[in-house]
């Protein structure tokens, strides 16, 4: 399989998450700040989330999560910029030790982000430390969807499936892949479904985990 390096590719550059300290505090102060509606009548879940527990998590985020800790878990991570279509890309590559992973780009949904994808990163790039074999190895390309994460924000309408899909299809290319799988649920379902409707010829196959069984004219 050929591939090149981020080094040989000056249309892809490094990325390091840097979450500045004042935006923690200002996110804490917001939190404490909740106007909060009155306590539901009933004493079950039947009118929603109740009162109580949502004040219970605006608690812990707003004096028990460590912001750090978890920056620093994605700071482990190779993280990546590129401009396409005139938007830059955010992306987590991380390529297998083993010498013919198959490359696997994943796309996430919506209201998610590349986080809904780190707990699959060392299983898939490193499967014989998880009771699989070398065959079963993946180099993964995870990007964050435009607007979301770290990604550019579309600053005209047109960012559609579609069009995500023909990025995805120019960003596998950029990285130097000649073959490669696609997966996605939700909003990446949908991106992905794109994708194989497109059928750039590195495409090998997709995978969904939500797809798409609305009739067109019930749709």
């Amino acid at each position: 399989m050929e591939t090149q390096t981020h080094e040989t590719s000056p249309a892809v550059r490094p990325f390091r998450v840097d979450i500045p300290e004042e935006a923690i505090a200002d996110l804490r102060r917001r939190i404490t700040a909740t106007v909060w509606p009155d306590k539901e009548t009933v004493v079950d879940a039947s009118q929603g989330v109740q009162l109580a527990t949502m004040q219970e998590l605006a608690r812990y985020w707003g004096t028990d999560y460590d912001f750090r800790r978890f920056e620093a878990k994605l700071k482990a991570l190779p993280q990546f910029m590129t401009e396409i279509d005139g938007l830059d890309m955010h992306f987590i590559h991380v390529r297998s030790k083993h010498e013919h992973a198959l490359p696997l780009i994943v796309t996430h949904g919506w209201p998610g982000s590349v986080i809904e994808q780190l707990k699959i990163i060392d299983p898939l790039t490193n499967p014989t430390a998880h009771g699989a074999s070398a065959s079963d190895a993946f180099d993964l390309v995870i990007p964050s969807l435009p607007g979301h994460g770290f990604s550019g924000k579309p600053t005209t309408t047109g960012w559609d499936p579609i069009h995500i899909a023909r990025a995805w299809i120019v960003l596998m290319k950029r990285l130097g892949y000649t073959r490669y799988v696609a997966q996605g649920g939700d909003w990446g379902n949908a991106v992905t479904e794109q994708m194989a409707l497109q059928a750039p010829p590195e495409l090998l196959g997709i995978h969904s985990n939500m797809p798409a069984t609305v009739p067109d004219d019930v749709a």
